[in-house]
């Protein structure tokens, strides 16, 4: 393990490390966890909640900011693109805000990478914009979280390309091969399509996983498409998790159908909402949910250095 200690203010000290222990990470979480009944949003993505825990990551750092031994403040640094700049999110504890630490954690980011950064800003909120001026950072991305009611639902059965048939996952059985087809549907955007074995078992590991929402689209016996769903039970919302179609396989229906497919899955499972996350300037997936009844939830900003 390797660990840094800098002092960036008077009885405030950040502690860099490249794995958190098991009691640091329940204190992280712990402080995520009162964040986000504060602010209605999580300030670290699932992504960076699955980092916390199981060792080392290759490329991922984080930092612990404590007043007087107390976690006040906690920021996460991954650095895995070979090309885009390393990627953070930071959170201060609500009852701590104002008072600079916001700012410390953002000057550490910068050190630590060398002052080529991306920060999510979840929610897109005043105070997180005003530390983005702060730090010298400036507009690079909007991800919209968009919404739509499943009650009623007035969605028709799904109609698939011919030669498309459409099943569930099986754990063990189908994760290379989804693994390869989102690698590939995705290789334009690194945060899904760098995903690895090890972050496929971290998500079925969790409470919400349930193979009966995760569709596979297959032709002649290979797999071509796929729509994952996700349940967030105590907020009584489903996900349209992530939908991808292999690049040769796309534009003939498949992923409106698949969508559909997966949002009568929602539906019957007597679910009220349902939302998905979309950049804002991918119009065609826009144009699609919007079609399908999905409107504007809220916003989450990623920020960055003058490249």
């Amino acid at each position: 393990m390797t660990t840094d200690a800098v002092n960036p203010g008077p009885g405030r000290e950040i502690e860099s490390l490249d794995e958190l222990s098991a009691q640091q990470a329940e204190a992280v979480l712990a402080l995520l966890a009162d964040a986000a009944e504060s602010d209605g949003t999580q300030a670290v993505s699932e992504q960076g909640r699955l980092q916390l825990r199981g060792g080392k990551r290759e490329g991922v750092r984080h930092f612990l900011l404590t007043v007087g031994g107390e976690l006040t403040g906690y920021a996460q640094l991954e650095d895995v693109d070979p090309v885009e700049a390393p990627a953070a999110e930071l959170v201060v504890h609500p009852s701590r805000r104002g008072c600079g630490h916001g700012r410390a954690l953002g000057s550490a980011l910068l050190a630590a990478s060398g002052k080529r950064l991306r920060v999510w800003a979840h929610g897109g909120r005043s105070a997180a914009r005003h530390l983005a001026q702060v730090l010298g950072l400036t507009l690079f991305r909007e991800l919209r979280q968009l919404r739509r009611s499943l009650e009623p639902l007035d969605i028709a059965e799904p109609v698939f390309p011919p030669g498309v048939t459409v099943r569930t996952f099986v754990p063990g059985q189908d994760d290379a091969a989804w693994l390869a087809v989102n690698a590939a549907a995705f290789a334009h955007h690194p945060e899904q399509g760098s995903l690895t074995q090890r972050d496929l078992d971290d998500r079925k590991s969790e409470p919400w996983f349930d193979p009966q929402g995760f569709f596979l689209a297959e032709r002649d016996g290979e797999l071509i498409g796929f729509h994952w769903t996700k349940v967030h039970a105590a907020e009584q919302l489903g996900e349209v998790y992530v939908i991808g179609i292999r690049p040769d396989a796309q534009g003939g229906g498949l992923g409106r159908a698949l969508t559909a497919a997966g949002l009568r899955h929602l539906a019957a499972q007597g679910l009220p909402t349902a939302m998905l996350y979309v950049d804002a300037d991918n119009t065609p997936a826009v144009t699609v949910y919007e079609r399908l009844g999905f409107t504007t939830h809220e916003v989450d900003l990623m920020y960055r250095t003058e490249s």
